[in-house]
């Protein structure tokens, strides 16, 4: 079974939050605690999630919100191969925080779907859609309809659960085509080792249908024209040739 583990912002994700929503009806869901809510501390909140990645089994998805956002893909980030899928909603801008040059900047390396607004007091869209750009994520712009927490509306949100059916999806096509490579792969090198075992075998036959006489006339030739022919002239890995004096 997979594991969710679900990452609020700052002072947490109340009762009526998407997130708590989302944590009691996907099975395997896990909250990630802080020890300080009211902290935004980088290193403290990604050291937490960091340490439910470890913990966690199966494959693992994360539905982040706000500055839970910032902290899971620094985390995530570090264990790419423990990670299936992240719903990164409504970011904090990590420049209001002054942690932007402590995320990565390139491809996460797994399914990453960015959740933004038109609105959103803490991340415009046009910054929400250059970090998406730089993690490699998809983009979803739910319009004017601000941070996305429970005081705009979004408690009970089916649409969420939807996201993260694509996410396990595109997780489950990601594993097929991990397979399917390392199958075809199995079966060409096989192929590969016969193909060079065959190709010896004919560099061998070609080496031992050579006459011991023609290497004779030929070192013959060669020193005449001044050359230098030195070792056995029977066989082709005794001879030395040298450049002539």
């Amino acid at each position: 079974m997979s594991t969710t583990l679900i990452v609020p912002g700052l002072r947490s994700s109340g009762p009526t939050h998407w997130q708590t929503w989302i944590e009691r009806r996907v099975a395997g869901s896990i909250r990630v605690t802080q020890r300080d809510w009211n902290d935004p501390h980088l290193p403290d909140w990604s050291s937490r999630i960091r340490r439910e990645i470890v913990r966690a089994e199966g494959p693992i998805f994360v539905a982040a919100h706000s500055f839970g956002v910032l902290a899971t893909v620094q985390a995530a980030s570090d264990h790419a191969d423990r990670i299936s899928g992240i719903l990164l909603v409504a970011p904090a801008d990590p420049e209001r925080f002054g942690v932007e040059e402590f995320l990565p900047t390139k491809p996460l390396g797994f399914p990453t779907i960015v959740v933004a607004s038109t609105n959103d007091p803490w991340m415009s869209l046009d910054s929400a859609r250059r970090w998406a750009g730089l993690w490699g994520a998809e983009l979803v712009n739910l319009g004017a309809v601000g941070h996305i927490n429970s005081e705009t509306g979004f408690g009970p949100w089916p649409e969420a659960l939807s996201l993260l059916e694509r996410l396990h999806r595109a997780a489950e096509i990601r594993s097929a085509s991990e397979r399917l490579a390392a199958l075809s792969l199995a079966q060409v090198q096989p192929i590969r080792r016969d193909w060079l075992t065959r190709r010896r075998q004919s560099l061998s036959r070609v080496g031992a249908g050579i006459d011991n006489r023609d290497l004779g006339r030929a070192a013959a030739l060669l020193r005449s024209a001044g050359w230098t022919v030195e070792g056995p002239e029977s066989k082709i890995a005794g001879c030395k040739i040298a450049t002539p004096l």
